[in-house]
């Protein structure tokens, strides 16, 4: 059996770029409050928030790493095609697109017969298959279907047992489980906005592939002791 496990990255479009309605709608909360900080506090956070929107931000990077192969791929944005090897590492990595990137990681996925993420019903599944659609790219394969299947295994699910406890995030299960996290370093997620506007795409990559990579030991826990 073929698994492949797999993570995204995304980046907010510039917030004056939306429309004045898209705008409007994202601030009526924030519009409402009639205390000047809390007020800005709440439009920080609204604008903030537009990175996990599929409407309002694009996929600026894909990891994938296939188990049997022992292998990583990071696809991640480039205006050139390029492609490159991490030293001391498996991981592939290959500039390109957004619509590319789309389109090679569902040619890959449809090959898989099993696909495992971190909160991947919730965010990476639905963000992908939006974007897909707004960019004319076809997915090749349902993983947004049967919530109790095989075919894609949400490991957020499996240690909250179907959100019946308390949700924590990979770095904190990382820790719980003795597996090194890729949030210990010098880069979380919340600082990918701010390292794609200075230019540092290939930093994201490298983040990527260690989310994909910490996943994978995470989903092996669960394959041996809680499956």
């Amino acid at each position: 059996m073929r698994k492949l496990i797999f993570d995204i990255e995304t980046c907010s479009y510039p917030f004056e770029s939306l429309s004045e309605t898209q705008r409007e709608y994202l601030l009526k909360y924030a519009d409402k409050e009639i205390d000047p900080t809390k007020k800005e506090a709440m439009k920080d956070e609204a604008i903030r928030y537009t990175s996990l929107y599929p409407f309002t931000a694009k996929c600026i990077a894909i990891g994938m790493y296939d188990i049997e192969k022992e292998k990583s791929y990071v696809y991640y944005e480039s205006e050139k095609p390029e492609e490159w090897n991490s030293e001391n590492t498996n991981v592939q990595y290959k500039g390109l697109s957004e619509k590319e990137m789309l389109e090679s990681f569902w040619r890959v996925a449809q090959y898989a017969d099993q696909l495992i993420t971190f909160n991947g019903r919730n965010f990476d599944v639905p963000f992908l298959m939006m974007r897909s659609a707004m960019l004319k790219v076809k997915p090749t394969k349902n993983l947004m279907g049967y919530r109790y299947g095989d075919i894609h295994i949400d490991l957020l699910e499996q240690f909250t047992f179907y959100s019946t406890t308390r949700k924590f995030n990979l770095d904190f299960y990382c820790h719980a489980f003795g597996i090194e996290s890729p949030k210990s370093k010098d880069i979380s997620g919340m600082e990918v906005k701010t390292l794609y506007e200075a230019g540092r795409i290939k930093d994201i990559a490298v983040y990527c592939s260690k989310d994909i990579y910490a996943t994978y030991q995470l989903f092996k826990i669960w394959d041996e002791f809680l499956k």
